[in-house]
């Protein structure tokens, strides 16, 4: 989730706990190899076994569209640190798919085939691959092409998020398309999308038979969600206040003041979607022009 999951979100979630392993924003791959020393700055984690300072593992997530670029990268990030290698074919951002990637994928199976088996042949057998996609672009004409060619090219894992790109985030995720794709593939499935309490995981868990979740904008929206599906735990607004500041604090040491306002901002059109007291708040710290301003409305 480019913008807003970089290394700094990533360890705050950690620190509240609950999820297995955590997912890089993704690199983008253009015509050029990415380079060793890119990824390390990018993504801090491979300075530190490839996992949070709490533990958590993380993976490096590519996207991109050629076969050659892409799977030298991903030999450059095995070399700076990586562990875990995915690749995003489920990005439905206009300016992603514009540059034929994420998504725009899945209307070239033959494509997506070619990028999976090129970077499986350029990393180590030990270190997984694994991908995510949607259930097409403008359809799910292709979806099952689609799946066979990303296991045929030697992917293990694939998280399916249950809608096409042209449905962006409506209507509901189609987790019985799920189910199929798990039934007819021997890569383990992921299910993604619509997860956002304990009654919805074991909904998503009934009707695709998965054992396996990922958790994206739910996540932003309630930073406390993976600890709650895990434990059952409550947790209040203060929580999150103390939270807020503990996030801010970590953005301070990483970014400047401008760009520290921005991301918080932006999290907090997250959190207006679970936090009806963000929500009320929202206008007045979208006008903050500065961090002592914005942290008084919390």
């Amino acid at each position: 989730m480019e913008g807003v999951m970089d290394h700094t979100m990533r360890q705050l979630l950690s620190e509240v706990g609950g999820m297995n392993y955590l997912v890089s924003e993704f690199v983008r791959v253009t015509e050029y190899a990415v380079p060793s020393k890119t990824f390390a700055n990018r993504i801090p984690e491979l300075n530190n076994g490839c996992q949070t300072e709490t533990g958590h593992p993380v993976h490096v997530q590519l996207l991109g569209s050629n076969s050659l670029t892409m799977s030298a990268s991903a030999s450059n990030a095995v070399a700076a640190g990586a562990t875990h290698i995915d690749i995003n074919f489920g990005c439905p951002a206009k300016r992603v798919n514009g540059h034929g990637g994420g998504s725009f994928l899945l209307q070239f199976p033959d494509q997506l085939y070619q990028i999976v088996k090129s970077i499986r042949g350029a990393i180590p057998d030990e270190v997984p691959l694994s991908a995510k996609m949607r259930l097409g672009y403008e359809d799910e004409n292709l979806l099952w092409e689609n799946i066979d060619a990303i296991s045929s090219g030697g992917a293990s894992t694939l998280t399916i998020h249950g809608r096409t790109k042209s449905d962006g985030y409506r209507p509901p995720a189609r987790w019985e398309k799920i189910k199929l794709a798990k039934e007819k593939t021997t890569m383990t499935i992921i299910a993604n999308g619509d997860i956002y309490s304990r009654e919805s995981l074991e909904q998503c868990r009934k009707i695709t038979g998965c054992q396996h979740f990922m958790i994206g904008r739910g996540s932003l929206n309630n930073p406390f969600l993976f600890q709650h599906l895990r434990t059952g735990k409550v947790y209040e607004y203060q929580d999150l206040v103390e939270l807020i500041h503990g996030y801010c604090e970590k953005l301070v040491s990483n970014y400047d003041d401008f760009s520290t306002l921005g991301r918080m901002k932006q999290w907090c059109a997250h959190l207006r979607q679970d936090w009806p007291q963000i929500a009320d708040k929202l206008p007045e710290i979208r006008k903050a022009s500065n961090l002592n301003e914005m942290l008084k409305h919390f």
